[in-house]
């Protein structure tokens, strides 16, 4: 089954205000009744109203493919967690000419003195420790137009472009970086072997085609597959890295001296470049793996995980609830597993989904989001308008999905205590409504 990544793309003060609005619709097009909310109800109504603590049944949910081209944030790394086991993130994506038909001039007066891949962070997830990188030529194209996956692959020519001894990096993101006498915002600077840029610049001055248009570069360099190879991490070691493939900083530059004259030339990574992760996750043996196989286990402990994993809740009592009712409050607060400090930590927000029909392949967000407290350790989310929707018959009862905000552009999981726990706090659902 194929999600759309529309709700996870689209700037959230959009997504939330074009959802609200189908949701609110959906609730109020019943033409027997004419319900406005709790802001008109009288407030001794209010009052004299009912509150109840619905049972839930939680469980997660594993997607069979999730479209990951052309994203906010490219991802790069690895990193093994105690309950969801390894992830393994790497990216492909083109490049463009920075000026058509270069003139290198006297190209046996040259000296490539370093070609680097530059990449702009844009955040991490897990810890600071050594990786190890490899960057390969592509043999296969990709497009613009094109959809790629989480599981996508293209072929590659040879072996790592990154010179022996220097494929280990400790990758700084919260540190500037210097480039000769500038100082600028990080980045992570792969070494590339000088040998690729010769052949490169040689390319350029040979007389073919090749660099006289940015469709004849892409057929002659077809871009680069840019992953890591940590044989020898340890679980709860490594991370996932975030770069901005969109800023001017992110780049592949040739420096090199001619005639005394230190030069340098950019190949390009800018918003007309085709580019999409690929997402790996080893979980066999682990604890994800035990509330995949068997979804009752998800009573006592439950997960969300961006890329693969949605957390569900279901609220099978809706249905038990009078006939007339008017809902004025149903907030759902999952208490999740997590110590302060701690590298894998959850992210701010929760989005929250969940089918109309339960024929719909596709989720619909809701127009709430979950918000995370750390002093309290739990997320909270005002589920009213979806509970108003089932019990109306508007939609049907499938659940909420839930899953990281930034479902392709990061690496976060969360731990969800479920009801069984033998943890103090428990998920619940309370709900105060009043009949008509």
């Amino acid at each position: 089954m194929c999600w759309h990544k529309f709700f996870d793309d689209m700037p959230m003060k959009n997504s939330l205000l074009f959802l609200f609005t189908i949701l609110l619709f959906l609730v109020s097009c019943r033409k027997k009744e004419s319900i406005a909310g709790k802001d008109i109800i009288d407030e001794q109504e209010y009052l004299n109203s009912t509150t109840d603590t619905l049972d839930l049944i939680t469980y997660t949910i594993a997607e069979d493919s999730t479209i990951t081209d052309n994203p906010a944030n490219a991802v790069l790394g690895s990193y093994i967690d105690p309950k969801f086991g390894k992830l393994e993130a790497y990216f492909y994506t083109q490049f463009r000419l920075a000026t058509l038909n270069p003139d290198f001039g006297d190209i046996s007066s040259i000296k490539v003195d370093s070609f680097v891949l530059a990449l702009e962070y844009a955040g991490y997830y897990g810890d600071l420790s050594a990786q190890t990188f490899q960057v390969l030529e592509m043999d296969e194209s990709i497009y613009l137009d094109s959809t790629y996956y989480d599981f996508s692959d293209k072929n590659t020519k040879g072996t790592t472009l990154i010179p022996a001894g220097k494929q280990t990096i400790i990758p700084r993101p919260n540190d500037k970086t210097v480039i000769g006498e500038d100082t600028v915002d990080s980045q992570l600077r792969i070494p590339l072997d000088t040998n690729f840029a010769k052949y490169l610049i040689s390319e350029a001055e040979s007389g073919s085609a090749s660099f006289s248009s940015n469709e004849n570069f892409l057929n002659f360099f077809k871009g680069l597959k840019v992953k890591t190879q940590n044989l020898n991490q340890s679980v709860g070691q490594g991370a996932i890295f975030y770069f901005n493939l969109n800023d001017p900083a992110s780049k592949a530059t040739i420096y090199f001296t001619q005639g005394g004259v230190s030069k340098s030339y950019d190949l390009l990574i800018n918003s007309s470049c085709a580019d999409f992760n690929h997402v790996n996750i080893q979980n066999t043996n682990y604890p994800i793996q035990a509330v995949l196989t068997d979804s009752t286990k998800g009573m006592t402990e439950f997960y969300a995980q961006a890329f693969k994993h949605r957390a569900v809740v279901k609220v099978p009592e809706i249905e038990n609830l009078p006939e007339n009712i008017i809902v004025h409050r149903a907030e759902l607060t999952l208490p999740i597993q997590f110590q302060t400090g701690y590298r894998f930590k959850p992210g701010s927000f929760l989005s929250v989904s969940t089918k109309i029909k339960s024929s719909d392949e596709n989720l619909t967000a809701l127009p709430s989001l979950g918000e995370y407290s750390d002093s309290k350790k739990h997320f909270k989310i005002d589920l009213k308008n979806y509970i108003q929707a089932v019990h109306n018959g508007d939609i049907e009862n499938t659940g909420v999905y839930l899953s990281p905000r930034f479902f392709i552009n990061s690496a976060e999981r969360i731990v969800f205590n479920g009801k069984n726990t033998s943890n103090k706090n428990k998920p619940k659902l309370i709900i105060t409504y009043s009949t008509f």
